[in-house]
């Protein structure tokens, strides 16, 4: 009876545990697009199960002496999805902003960090802003931070600020 307890927790873990596993596929609706021209770009993907995440992210926050502001949009967060692509032509790039501004993405703001770019567009239902998108844009590689949860304007703007802060 014990060996099947086991394996039937087991069993639960690696299906809790899958979604941790890194995958060479787009994991975010513009770059599923099997029509679209990749021009040869290699992307690597991770759905990050925030259940197993969030403790983590926590306690790395306080050892850092974060305030208990940032701490409470950690618990905003319902979902984050990360994508990186190397070899990604300036024009898919292009592309990405276009897609973006059709489906109601509003440009929060653009910072100028160590010559990487990064760029933060949230998409808006009323007051709520339901999703944020960041992107860093290096030399050789660009990475996409999809989060979802229920953030306000001055959610995003406090998390902004503290990143601004810790220069």
């Amino acid at each position: 009876m014990k060996t099947l307890k086991n394996i039937f927790l087991l069993a639960c873990a690696m299906f809790l545990l899958q979604s941790c596993v890194v995958s060479h596929r787009p994991n975010m609706d513009f770059f599923s697009n099997s029509d679209y021209d990749f021009k040869g770009a290699r992307f690597e993907s991770v759905n990050v199960p925030m259940f197993l995440a969030k403790p983590f992210i926590k306690k790395a926050l306080k050892e850092k002496g974060e305030d208990e502001e940032l701490l409470n949009l950690v618990n905003k967060v319902s979902k984050i999805k990360v994508l990186t692509v190397e070899n990604g032509d300036p024009a898919m790039l292009k592309d990405y902003a276009s897609y973006l501004n059709k489906n109601n993405y509003e440009d929060w703001a653009s910072i100028k960090h160590d010559g990487d770019n990064v760029n933060i567009r949230v998409k808006q239902k009323g007051e709520m802003i339901k999703n944020m998108l960041i992107t860093v844009k290096s030399d050789k590689e660009l990475v996409f931070v999809d989060v979802r949860g229920s953030f306000t304007a001055d959610d995003i703007t406090k998390m902004i600020s503290s990143a601004a802060d810790k220069k």
